[in-house]
């Protein structure tokens, strides 16, 4: 194979492409489609199969200011809220190109086939979600993210666009100090591919599945963080997790599964055991002048009149998740631990209101039919914070969305920056679109006009060797250990100790604990066969789950205040000094882990005077 030194000694597929896009998602399809665009040879790996990546999950909308609900509405309006809820602590260069070019990326996709719910004079419709000053979500139902991937997914097909399905990366394969290709593996067929590239994007989403309650897929395991740790890839923000306010909570086999903040976007209230609407106690001083004081101003805001200001159940995500673990540990929760969220309330004000929210939230209307038995146009809903978004990743250039490591691409999920300590809802979907554009189509100019790395045969060699030695210990031998037996403990570990709300103390149980994960990790022992053989893929992505969770726990450690998605119980309050710095973490020389405080970016005088009369 061309760019090979020598021949291997294992059993590969050789695969050749200018750009290797791995991750199939919203970011992942885009930069493919980008990549293609602008003459590149694309390959596209997908851990699952084309259409099921967890964009699909992402049920509200996509946060761009097209102004078609309300005129005032502008890039400027939604870079201010934008930075306003990653309290400053985002790459302002990111959240301007993300304001500026959501709406040209929405259009796009409309051009593209999506259908997108329609105002009454035809444009594109948007509802409010928390922390955006106007409707602002361009939505499809609840099923947005399914309507986005479908679009994109049917569009990427006729490009010519090499996919690779049922397909992880192991590693990421490096000549010097650039990124050369990956090592991976048929996850159906158990055998080994080795890709070589002129550039790499990395498009892999996130990883809640290092946490017991999570509204992520089993893909989620933080395998594009890893893998570009183990580069050299700086990663940032990691401390940053943010557990979505609603998820459900009963039945058990169910919980942590997502319950769209597209219902408070239609009018759910949320209530305490005693039927009070708790938020309307707990509004930061930042909001006070353009929060709703009653039920009544909440209620003519959600229907669309421009002078109401928005309920408080649309604070950012991170406010009402804390407000709802207030009440769960105050003794006000709801039956099954959560609180209620209730959108059958405005049967009051609104005729034929179960066909409006059958119509509105059609996705949550079953959800919830069918897996807890509750019919939401009558009864409430009972919900509560489920693991569901990292803010942090690999540091990227803004424009270009390059890693510090050459060749190597990051965007959507796995890429830092943009979101700062806390994500506004929506804004996820925008991402993937203006990111991955800007991935796709610098990795296509790298790849023109850099020379192909070449392939250590060592290297691959040592990397299969690593992968195959689970099968090498025998699962009868007394010190076996079983990969999802760790795992399991990791998640437990994770949810209760690097949780919502931290500390020191359990901060640093956490980081000897998973020291002793990893040890165990090392005697994982599995049989069978290498076809799909998901003991094999739970103790291959044991590696990743626990790179990812130490880096999120030293982070954690490091940032001694609370702000945004990240809340210390002995640090209660912010610090200013940490208001001006970002965490950056980073694989040193020897194969350990260095963490550093490291300054903001600087914001342009035109950008800050954006902010301020915003504030």
């Amino acid at each position: 194979m061309d760019g090979l030194e020598n021949p291997v000694v294992i059993e590969y597929e050789p695969i050749q492409h200018d750009v290797l896009v791995i991750g199939a998602g919203g970011a992942g399809l885009r930069a493919a489609i980008e990549a293609r665009a602008h003459g590149a040879s694309v390959g596209l790996v997908c851990k699952s199969l084309l259409g099921k990546a967890h964009t699909v999950m992402a049920e509200g909308g996509i946060a761009a200011s097209l102004a078609n609900v309300d005129d005032r509405d502008d890039w400027m309006v939604h870079f201010a809220d934008t930075m306003r809820g990653g309290q400053y602590l985002n790459n302002s260069r990111m959240a301007e190109l993300h304001a500026r070019e959501a709406p040209a990326r929405v259009r796009e996709l409309e051009a593209w086939g999506a259908l997108f719910d329609r105002a009454v004079d035809g444009r594109i419709l948007q509802r409010n979600f928390g922390g955006h000053a106007y409707p602002r979500l361009a939505h499809v139902g609840d099923r947005t993210g399914l309507e986005m991937i479908r679009t994109l997914q049917d569009y990427a097909v006729h490009q010519g666009i090499d996919d690779h399905m049922e397909c992880a990366v192991i590693e990421l394969l490096t000549d010097g100090d650039r990124v050369v290709g990956a090592f991976a593996f048929d996850r159906d067929r158990g055998t080994f591919k080795v890709f070589h590239a002129k550039a790499v994007v990395l498009a892999t989403g996130g990883v809640g599945k290092a946490f017991r309650i999570t509204s992520n897929s089993w893909e989620y395991t933080g395998d594009g963080h890893a893998l570009a740790y183990r580069a050299g890839a700086a990663l940032i923000d990691m401390e940053f997790v943010q557990f979505h306010p609603t998820g459900m909570v009963w039945p058990p086999s169910v919980a942590g599964i997502l319950v769209t903040e597209g219902v408070r976007g239609e009018g759910g209230v949320l209530r305490n055991s005693r039927g009070e609407r708790f938020m309307f106690g707990d509004i930061p001083p930042l909001y006070r002048n353009s929060t709703a004081d009653s039920e009544e101003e909440g209620w003519r805001y959600t229907q669309g009149d421009k002078d109401a200001r928005r309920p408080p159940e649309l604070l950012t995500r991170d406010h009402v998740a804390r407000c709802i673990v207030r009440e769960i540990k105050e003794g006000r929760g709801s039956p099954h631990g959560g609180v209620f969220l209730d959108i059958a309330w405005i049967k009051e004000r609104l005729p034929n209101a179960a066909e409006h929210i059958k119509r509105k939230l059609p996705s949550m209307y079953h959800q919830f039919k069918e897996l807890a038995g509750i019919d939401i146009t009558e009864q409430p809903m009972e919900v509560g914070p489920t693991t569901h978004y990292v803010m942090g990743g690999v540091r990227v250039d803004a424009d270009s969305q390059m890693s510090d490591v050459p060749g190597l691409f990051a965007a959507g999920e796995c890429a830092g920056g943009l979101h700062g300590a806390n994500r506004l809802g929506g804004n996820s979907l925008s991402d993937l679109l203006v990111f991955g554009k800007r991935a796709g189509e610098y990795a296509a100019r790298f790849a023109r006009e850099n020379a192909g790395g070449q392939i250590s045969a060592d290297q691959v060699a040592e990397v299969a060797r690593v992968a195959l030695e689970p099968f090498d210990r025998g699962v009868d031998a007394e010190s076996a250990e079983n990969p999802f037996a760790i795992q399991h403990d990791l998640q437990d570990l994770m949810q209760e100790q690097v949780g919502i709300v931290r500390n020191e103390r359990d901060l640093q149980d956490a980081l000897e604990a998973i020291d002793r994960l990893r040890d165990r990790t090392g005697r994982v022992a599995v049989s069978g066969n290498r076809e799909y053989n998901p003991g094999w893929h739970t103790a291959l992505d044991l590696r990743n789950l626990l790179t990812f969770s130490e880096v999120i726990a030293r982070a954690a450690l490091e940032r001694q205040e609370s702000r945004g998605a990240h809340t210390r119980l002995d640090f209660p309050d912010k610090d200013e000094t940490y208001g001006k710095l970002i965490i950056a973490i980073r694989r040193d020389a020897d194969g350990g882990l260095t963490v550093s405080r490291e300054p903001t970016a600087p914001i342009s005088d035109e950008l800050q005077q954006i902010i301020d009369a915003r504030k």
